[in-house]
């Protein structure tokens, strides 16, 4: 009988050893995140630092709630980089379900936010409450790359969870590869929006 479970009930070591999945530490894997990144205008990082100063309000202000997160961080964003204009289109809430390699299993859960370009999946977003860390969302972020119907291309994620950013890049074939970027946090010195903006951009180009 097969076995139906909820995305967001799966760890890490068990979506491993039924999807075959292994982590990658070699900098060569995911060099998106650090690499060919462009520059952002006065006017973005005008705004950035705007959704900076929001998420202080929202912190003086608990509790710090997933939707909050996605209307007031998450949501500017995806604007500023002109992530709802096309040649892409966002879906919110879009299930997904996929099957382990034995057949006994299946995984059902709802991505918060996919971002879509030409029926190619850009990126997949999840975002969790400000209590949970970015590693609490990554057997379910994964969960959702492995769901990419389009296999030849390599996946991305992002993972927000109150102030912490982190991207990650899946690529399946028969060992299925992930690497992971570092954690970029808006309570860090500057203002680590800019960077979560370029690779954003950087991976919408690819």
């Amino acid at each position: 009988m097969v076995q139906a479970i909820s995305a967001s009930q799966v760890d890490l070591r068990e979506l491993t050893q039924r999807f075959n999945l292994q982590a990658t530490r070699d900098p060569a894997f995911f060099p998106e995140w650090r690499e060919g990144l462009t520059e952002l205008t006065d006017n973005e990082r005008q705004v950035l630092d705007k959704i900076q100063t929001g998420y202080w309000n929202l912190v003086e202000h608990p509790p710090l709630l997933e939707r909050a997160i996605q209307i007031s961080v998450l949501g500017p964003i995806l604007l500023l980089g002109d992530f709802y204009l096309p040649p892409f289109h966002i879906q919110a809430e879009k299930s997904i379900e996929i099957a382990a390699e034995d057949g006994d299993q299946l995984i059902r859960g709802r991505i918060d936010v996919l971002l879509i370009k030409t029926d190619f999946w850009v990126l997949v977003i999840e975002s969790k409450e400000a209590e949970f860390s970015v590693e609490a969302g990554l057997p379910q972020t994964l969960s959702y790359l492995l769901a990419n119907p389009d296999r030849e291309k390599p996946s991305y994620g992002l993972i927000v969870s109150g102030g912490s950013f982190m991207f990650i890049k899946l690529v399946q074939g028969a060992v299925n590869q992930y690497g992971l970027s570092r954690i970029f946090e808006i309570r860090n010195p500057g203002n680590d929006l800019y960077d979560v903006l370029k690779i954003l951009k950087r991976i919408a180009q690819l």
